[in-house]
């Protein structure tokens, strides 16, 4: 993308990204940072049109990322919890979070959302009054049939 030319005093543009995570970035603040980009070019030297289109096919790749990644994400959620649903009424051996050795039937499963990432998901197992992470598992021992 060429460098915004100093020739307005307009501040208004796209909000700032404190990490490189594509993530992050919205088609709607590509787009205001491009709208901002062709306000402040050098009438003398306006850009070239191959890079427009170039900037468009990138605004492109990055929704279509963005899509993919929410598509994986929202499988690997449905993948986790019916992985965790399996092991509903199984005989299992794990550890807490302290360490502790549980043994026991899986009677509940829960899921937790970090507080700074809700995309970040915890499954915990509950066995009998102790609360252990899915990936804690260590072993399925049997069924309550």
């Amino acid at each position: 993308m060429s460098s915004i030319s100093s020739v307005g005093s307009t501040q208004e543009t796209a909000p700032v990204r404190q990490h490189g995570d594509l993530r992050d970035v919205k088609v709607d603040d590509f787009l205001q940072l491009m709208i901002t980009e062709l306000q402040n070019q050098d009438p003398l030297s306006p850009m070239d049109n191959s890079q427009l289109v170039q900037q468009m096919g990138q605004i492109r790749e990055i929704s279509a990322t963005n899509q993919l990644i929410d598509t994986l994400d929202s499988l690997l959620t449905g993948q986790n919890l019916g992985t965790a649903s399996t092991l509903l009424g199984k005989e299992v051996s794990a550890l807490t979070d302290a360490g502790k050795a549980v043994e026991g039937v899986v009677d509940r499963i829960s899921v937790e959302f970090d507080e700074d990432n809700r995309d970040q998901r915890t499954y915990r197992l509950h066995i009998g009054g102790e609360q252990v992470k899915m990936s804690s598992v260590r072993e399925v021992l049997g069924q309550d049939d």
